[in-house]
């Protein structure tokens, strides 16, 4: 398996959008309402799953397929976005566990461990 990392893979969404001539609808507000979208088509799979059913998700060919195309789209989008607007995802994602670790220290165990969704 092929190692890639953020950059690299901005780079190559970067290129395909200019090469189709698409970089002009590609700003943050276009991308970041087509995240949303592709994490609610993502959301879908699993609407009416019980937890169960959505543990085993990845078992059936054709879901696992659709759950791994949607989460491409999710984080190509992320990545578009990131881009256009100057984030280093992959800093900006260590800087937030490094502030959750924080802000839940592992001594506390589960306690509050629904609220950490949006944090």
């Amino acid at each position: 398996m092929t190692e890639f990392d953020a950059a690299q893979l901005q780079r190559r969404l970067a290129d395909f959008a200019v090469s189709r001539g698409w970089q002009p609808y590609h700003t943050p507000k276009n991308l970041v309402a087509a995240l949303g979208v592709e994490a609610a088509e993502l959301q879908e799979i699993f609407q009416w799953l019980t937890p169960e059913q959505s543990a085993r998700v990845m078992d059936d060919p054709g879901t696992a397929f659709r759950v791994e195309d949607e989460v491409a789209d999710v984080l190509a989008y992320l990545l578009q976005f990131c881009e256009v607007l100057g984030i280093d995802v992959l800093a900006a994602l260590a800087a937030k566990i490094d502030r959750n670790e924080v802000r839940f220290p592992a001594a506390q165990g589960t306690e509050g461990l629904h609220r950490h969704s949006s944090e």
